[in-house]
């Protein structure tokens, strides 16, 4: 696997996306995409060629390069709050010719006013995944700490409008961090979304678990299957990995 490491000014890189065929725009100063990112567009699986699909809090959109490059027949509306982010998810967009990726540069909150109130079949989140109080150490990097922690959304929140965008016995997956992992059912299960897969991720077998991956379906009742877990060391790559 040959990464590309493009320096450009103001620290922004461009890069390749792993095995996926694309390039991607990042900037050494900001959140960079994770390999949680990878393994969350990973997991979501079609069952058939065309779906409309929701990427929220989509970062540099790397999220949805890939759900692209695994089904070129989706219709994927992603939609980033931070301009600094957007900015280089729409060049990433742009260069990889991508036409089927409708970019948004606002709050997820006001994603009905671009939606026409339409519903999506799958949504996707790799949201910010730490509380904040008075106890928890905020990085001064303004962009980094919008992206770590619940300064602008909540995990509420994204659960919410998760069941308002949509439709019925359709799949809502979120990754997030292992010690969420009672919030994120309790709040689940109180927007009407029953648990049915979680994946547990390590970096390797002697490692604490660091994120986990959550499947849930809309109106769907709850039948958890806990599946073996992921060594990220392991794996050389990570596409088709489920």
């Amino acid at each position: 696997m040959i990464q590309l490491n493009i320096k450009m000014k103001n620290k922004e890189v461009l890069n390749d996306l792993f095995d996926y065929g694309y390039k991607i725009y990042q900037n050494e100063d900001y959140f960079k995409f994770s390999i949680d990112s990878i393994l969350l567009a990973e997991i979501v699986k079609f069952k058939k060629n065309k779906y409309k699909l929701l990427d929220m809090c989509s970062g540099n959109a790397s999220v949805p390069l890939i759900l692209n490059a695994k089904n070129k027949n989706l219709e994927i509306t992603a939609i980033e709050l931070q301009k600094e982010i957007y900015e280089l998810g729409k060049k990433s967009i742009e260069i990889n010719n991508v036409n089927n990726i409708e970019f948004i540069n606002d709050d997820v909150k006001n994603i009905s006013k671009y939606t026409n109130n339409t519903k999506f079949d799958y949504i996707t989140c790799n949201p910010p995944y730490f509380k904040t109080n008075p106890d928890i150490n905020i990085n001064d990097n303004n962009i980094k700490a919008i992206a770590r922690h619940e300064l602008t959304i909540t995990l509420e929140d994204i659960i919410s409008i998760a069941s308002k965008n949509i439709n019925y016995n359709c799949t809502f997956y979120l990754v997030h961090k292992d010690f969420r992992l009672a919030d994120i059912i309790v709040l689940l299960n109180k927007y009407n979304f029953g648990v049915k897969r979680l994946v547990p991720i390590y970096n390797d077998e002697n490692s604490e678990c660091t994120s986990i991956l959550v499947e849930s379906v809309y109106n769907g009742e709850n039948y958890v299957k806990i599946t073996k877990p992921i060594y990220i060391k392991a794996h050389k790559s990570y596409k088709n990995i489920f």
